[in-house]
């Protein structure tokens, strides 16, 4: 079964590079502290853990992609299972989060059992986007990140937001499987 991603289209696209325009979706997100690796997997599980059903009425969320991980700093990584996951860094303190399905609104998702578990709505925004595969470690995040700042000062693109890396597949994808990306927000 095909897991559902964020809705997007592309406004221009020189390879790897992409800007979309992305509709309005809903986070679920939690802060959690530690590295990269930590601030992942703690982060995970915590919001996978609401999704499977501990939530108000133990009803269970479709998985979506990507996981993204958004950093304040040079550092960030997406990851996978609700698309997108993400993950924002603050001083070592980080917010994971996933996109929620489209079917639902802010009023329809179940409200979580854990109080670490917020959900918060996001404007439609553009991004500009570099995609890449294999594993991911924190040099590869931040080497996708100057080129993708690079494309974006040679397109006289402004950021809106901090580098958000996106995870697509589950941990036992083959990596010349795995789809990453790099997603920087864009000022109008």
């Amino acid at each position: 079964m095909a897991t559902e991603e964020p809705q997007f289209s592309i406004l221009e696209k020189t390879p790897p590079f992409e800007l979309r325009f992305y509709a309005p979706m809903i986070l679920a997100e939690v802060k959690v502290e530690g590295n990269l690796d930590e601030a992942s997997s703690q982060g995970f599980r915590l919001i996978a853990a609401y999704i499977f059903g501990q939530n108000q009425v133990s009803e269970k969320i479709a998985m979506t992609s990507p996981v993204v991980i958004e950093g304040q700093a040079p550092k960030s990584a997406k990851i996978a299972m609700t698309s997108p996951v993400t993950i924002e860094s603050n001083a070592g303190q980080w917010i994971i989060s996933f996109v929620m399905p489209s079917e639902y609104t802010m009023e329809s998702l179940p409200k979580p059992l854990n109080p670490k578990v917020q959900l918060r709505q996001i404007p439609a925004v553009k991004r500009a986007v570099i995609g890449f595969t294999g594993f991911y470690n924190e040099n590869k995040v931040s080497e996708r990140t100057l080129e993708l700042e690079e494309w974006m000062k040679a397109k006289n693109l402004q950021a809106a937001s901090a580098p958000k890396f996106a995870r697509y597949n589950p941990p036992w994808t083959l990596p010349f499987m795995r789809r990453n990306e790099i997603m920087i927000d864009i000022r109008d």
